[in-house]
Parts: structure tokens; C-alpha cells; sequence
């Protein structure tokens, strides 16, 4: 039996029909290490178990991030947990996929790197217009080479993807809205009540009619889940190398990465 109550990273809530997960590290800009990895796969089985839960809301604690992606100080060549990367990555992801439940990505602040994927991989998306959102796997050695790439163009285009991820930009609430990689920008004040709006509108649909629903937008782009678990396969050989180290050794030193001295 999961027992929320002892989670250290990550807090569960239940808010009339929704269910509220929320990554729980704001000193570390809600970075995540394999036991928040752990702690959020358990809170999406919860939600999902739970036949009074309606719509799940994925969010940061604070008002600086939703999540900034993997803790660095939790990686050498491998993160600190079990999976292939050391991070059970790919479960969480499909989960957010698979739970039979709207899943609302509450974007209170940064969204990047694997926090970018996690609001990519949400069903709707509602951003304070205080927040940033970015991709930063290549300035760290690093790429999210599936949900990350591939369905990712689905929402914003090819080449807009293939620019958030060359370039590493990042971009405001009107710009994400614009692409199409969010739903809704309010003013940071209102983004609870518009988070609220919606889980209430979605407590009033038919539960096995959004399930329907999720589970056939899901079909249409679930050949992505295979150029997931190739792409994290081959992510794993790459930490390992010295040009992905490289990109951990300058982000913990504060500069800039000289990844051309170890290509082969």
C-alpha cells in the first residue's frame, strides 16, 4: 500500500476530483533525483487507482519552477537510482501517458530539460505568464532522444523542435502559447483558479469517455514509446563517454563546456 505521508520529494494531495502532484525540491529549482522519479510514479498510481479522481494536476512547489529536470549533483555518468540512466524515466513517462485521467500541467515557473518533457508529455497545459519554458540537454551532455524529440515536433512543428533543442532558447507564456506547447497563460496570480476552473469542468465528464478519449490521441503517436526506450538505450552509452561528462563537469564548475576535445 503506497503511503503518501512518507514521501520526502514529492507531495500528494487530493483537491475535490483532483488529484495534485507536486514535486516538492523548490531550493533546487524542483530538480528531480531518481527517489522524486519514485515518489511521482507511486502519487500517478494513486490517481489512478483512485475511482473519485478525475483529473490529475502535475506541478512545482514555489513560484520559481515547475522542474528544471535531472539534479546534476545526483549524476556521474549514471543518475542514483535504478533504470537504464540510473532514473526510471521512461515508467514515469508512460504513466503520464497511460493513467486513463487528464493530466493538466500547472507550469508555475522554469519548465526545463526533463521538466520541459514532463509539461510536453501532459495532456493540457496552463503557464503563468512569469514562467520560462526550454530544452538545455546538449549545453549539459545530455538529450531526451523520444517524448523528448519526436512528440514534441508533434505539438509545435519539426522545425520549431529542432530549434528548441539545437539552440536551447527559452521562452515566455505568449511564445509557448503561440507554438502550440501550452493551452492557456494566465497571470501568475490566477493560476490556481484557473487550474481549478478546469478540473472542475472535468469532474463533470463522463470518466470512461475521457479515458476513451486520452487512450485514442494516445494511439496515434504511441509508435514514439519504441524511439523512446532506443533513445534512452543510447543516451545511457553516451553518459558514459568523457564529451557527456564534460557537460556535468562545466555545469558544477560554472562554465562554459569544451565538448570538441574528447569527439573521436
Amino acid at each position: 500500500m503506497i503511503d503518501p505521508n512518507t514521501f520526502e520529494d514529492v507531495i500528494y494531495e487530493v483537491r475535490g476530483r483532483a488529484a495534485w502532484i507536486i514535486i516538492n525540491r523548490p531550493k533546487l529549482y524542483n530538480a528531480f533525483r531518481a527517489q522524486t522519479i519514485e515518489e511521482l510514479i507511486a502519487s500517478f498510481k494513486l490517481a489512478a487507482d483512485d475511482k473519485g479522481v478525475s483529473s490529475v494536476v502535475l506541478t512545482g512547489a514555489g513560484d520559481k519552477a515547475f522542474c528544471t529536470g535531472g539534479d546534476q549533483s545526483a549524476k556521474d555518468g549514471q543518475y542514483d537510482g535504478r533504470g537504464i540512466v540510473g532514473l526510471p524515466i521512461d515508467e514515469l513517462q508512460s504513466i503520464i501517458r497511460d493513467i486513463p485521467k487528464p493530466v493538466i500541467a500547472r507550469i508555475n515557473g522554469f519548465a526545463i530539460g526533463g521538466g520541459h518533457v514532463f509539461a510536453t508529455l501532459c495532456d493540457l497545459s496552463i503557464m503563468a505568464d512569469t514562467a520560462k519554458l526550454g530544452q538545455v540537454g546538449p549545453k549539459v551532455g545530455s538529450v531526451d532522444a523520444g517524448w523528448g524529440t519526436a512528440f514534441l515536433a508533434r505539438h509545435v512543428g519539426d522545425k520549431k523542435a529542432r530549434e528548441i533543442w539545437y539552440l536551447n532558447l527559452q521562452y515566455s507564456g505568449q511564445e509557448a502559447l503561440e507554438m502550440g506547447l501550452v493551452n492557456r497563460v494566465v497571470p501568475a496570480d490566477e493560476l490556481d483558479a484557473a487550474v481549478n476552473e478546469w478540473t472542475d469542468i472535468i469532474a463533470q465528464r463522463s470518466p470512461t469517455a475521457l479515458a476513451l478519449a486520452k487512450r485514442s490521441f494516445n494511439a496515434d503517436s504511441d509508435n514514439i514509446r519504441g524511439i523512446s526506450q532506443f533513445g534512452l538505450n543510447a543516451v545511457k552509452l553516451f553518459y558514459d563517454t568523457e564529451e557527456s561528462k564534460e557537460g556535468m563537469r562545466a555545469f558544477q564548475e560554472k562554465r562554459a563546456p569544451d565538448f570538441h576535445k574528447y569527439v573521436k
